[in-house]
């Protein structure tokens, strides 16, 4: 069997890591559009940024007008900026939301038509070359083959993918995690954490990206708790940087499944964090599909110590279902009630979520993949907690 692995050329990863690639920078481009958020764009990092490109001769302009998750009219306005300031590369700074909307902007300054246009199809062309430096762990955009916003047309939240996404060079420095809030470091954590285990769990997994899931699943169960207690532990962030590095390189070829599909929906219906829709989903979907491959989920029981050797696959996956739901509970993932949902509103819309999920194509990445009535059970499953 032939593997499919795909990873960015270039990445820079530790403390200085922007300087480090700063010879890099120069063959990329005369003038960057640093696509970045207000509040990144506050903390002066946006400005350090600028001032190795003007040593480098370099010219640069913000677009920081990112009110929320990525949509079609945000990316579109970043698209007008790119070109007319005659940009002819883009840097991402920040979340997952200016990463992506970089990846969208490179594509769609260059592809004719509408985004919608592009729905289930794969993207390819010459986009404008992109680096991308994370502020967050968790959303590993600044690795992958992928973009996701929403169609304001019809509230989809829609997955792009395409290797021409993929960034020329990734900068991952951990130290721009430590000012992350409890609230971000929780919900990308949690994102993380199910790329990797949706990766693992994927029809497509392979040797290549199960070495990488096993060891950020370890990484985050691990510390994951410590940087949601203490910010400031520079240990616990730096392992969080590398397990969003391991999971977000994994999902290029094996990617989401059942958690993705569903939590997609109720971010673009009710805007909650892409990272804690994971979360509150995340226990759940995977007692739904846990029988498609108790042999996989056992694997993952061992790797963070909740299993034995001991143990068959059905107890050994069953140990790990409850290792994660001890993990939601102890970070206080929030359930849809406590986040302040209304619960009529979402019980009216949980057969178009369910409908879009299924669309969506990630929850046939399943072993066991489960039918739209009972991705709706999962949601009446949530609602009712």
């Amino acid at each position: 069997m032939n593997y499919n692995f795909t990873s960015v050329p270039k990445v820079f990863f530790g403390e200085g890591a922007l300087k480090d690639a700063a010879s890099e920078l120069s063959v990329l481009g005369k003038k960057a559009l640093i696509v970045t958020g207000k509040v990144i764009t506050k903390t002066g990092l946006t400005k350090e940024v600028q001032n190795i490109l003007s040593s480098l001769k370099i010219e640069s302009v913000i677009f920081n007008d990112l009110p929320g998750e990525p949509d079609d009219k945000m990316i579109i306005s970043g698209v007008q900026v790119f070109k007319s300031e005659n940009c002819d590369f883009i840097i991402g700074l920040g979340g997952g939301t200016p990463l992506d909307t970089a990846k969208a902007i490179s594509a769609m300054s260059v592809l004719p038509g509408k985004m919608i246009d592009y729905k289930g199809k794969e993207l390819n062309g010459n986009f404008a070359p992109l680096v991308l430096i994370p502020t967050t762990a968790g959303t590993g955009s600044e690795v992958t083959r992928y973009f996701v916003f929403t169609n304001t047309g019809t509230k989809e939240k829609l997955l792009f993918k395409g290797d021409a996404l993929l960034p020329k060079i990734a900068i991952i420095d951990y130290t721009y995690t430590i000012s992350s809030p409890l609230s971000i470091t929780l919900a990308t954590g949690m994102d993380a954490l199910c790329h990797a285990v949706e990766s693992y769990t994927c029809r497509k997994a392979n040797p290549l990206t199960d070495m990488y899931c096993l060891d950020a699943v370890k990484r985050i169960f691990k510390y994951l708790p410590r940087a949601c207690a203490d910010g400031n532990d520079k240990e616990a962030r730096k392992n969080m940087s590398l397990a969003a590095y391991e999971a977000g390189v994994s999902i290029n070829g094996a990617p989401t499944t059942i958690i993705h599909g569903m939590s997609r929906p109720i971010g673009a219906c009710f805007h909650v964090p892409h990272g804690i829709s994971n979360a509150m989903l995340a226990v759940e979907c995977l007692r739904a599909v846990l029988d498609g491959c108790y042999e996989k989920f056992a694997a993952l029981a061992l790797a963070i110590g909740a299993a034995n050797e001991s143990d068959d696959p059905k107890t050994g996956a069953e140990k790990f279902l409850a290792a994660l739901e001890k993990l939601t509970i102890e970070l206080k993932v929030p359930t849809l009630r406590e986040y302040g949902l209304n619960l009529e509103e979402f019980a009216a819309m949980e057969e178009k979520m369910a409908g879009d999920s299924v669309a969506s194509g990630s929850p046939a990445n399943c072993w066991k993949v489960l039918s739209k009535e009972e991705q709706i059970g999962i949601y009446d499953i949530l609602r009712k907690k």
